[in-house]
């Protein structure tokens, strides 16, 4: 394989992996809402053919759950840069891109959604009596961190100076985490 095969794996890995993984620990913030508002998870979709969701009874405050998403969307993936950035300093860029994703894509969902609420989270926050405005800050916040976790990132993705070079072993280590959440995802949701 040349520079660039390994250049559009890590790249295409890191993406895919990032979309998923971010749908799933979305959810799972869904999902730790329910319990602690005393509410029942029926089914959590995480799939790679699917858009995610939590379907749930029994929640007194379905605002909570709504918030959860996002919340903790955001805050795991931040939890793990850190935990990289403690523990395997060499591949610190990966957790930062997905912390990075999960930020811009967490706070642009609730942020639109607060401007063209649906059955989306921000229109189950908007509809229960929550207030468009923190929704707003919300992605105001979210999006410009993500940007700053970002950037900088491009040479370890080959671009620039890097003129295609990326570490090998993070392009394939990437692919073989992009194929176990897919097969995980798979194995458990249909």
């Amino acid at each position: 394989m040349n520079r660039r095969c390994y250049q559009v794996l890590l790249i295409v890995s890191v993406v895919a992996f990032s979309w998923l993984a971010m749908q799933v620990v979305h959810e799972l913030g869904h999902v730790l809402h329910v319990y602690l508002s005393g509410g029942t998870v029926l089914k959590v979709v995480a799939h790679p053919a699917a858009i995610s969701r939590t379907d749930y009874t029994g929640s007194p405050s379905p605002r909570f759950v709504a918030w959860g998403g996002a919340i903790w969307g955001c805050l795991i993936p931040l939890a793990a840069l850190i935990v990289v950035r403690l523990t395997a300093r060499r591949f610190d860029y990966l957790a930062a891109w997905f912390a990075g994703f999960c930020l811009i894509c967490n706070g642009a969902y609730l942020a639109a959604g607060s401007l063209s609420p649906g059955l989306d989270d921000a229109g189950v926050i908007l509809r229960y009596g929550g207030p468009r405005w923190p929704l707003i800050l919300f992605g105001l916040v979210a999006v410009p961190a993500g940007l700053w976790l970002l950037s900088g990132l491009g040479p370890k993705f080959g671009f620039g100076p890097a003129r295609g070079e990326v570490d090998r072993r993070a392009a394939i280590g990437a692919a073989i985490g992009l194929a176990v959440l897919v097969i995980v995802e798979v194995a458990f949701n249909w």
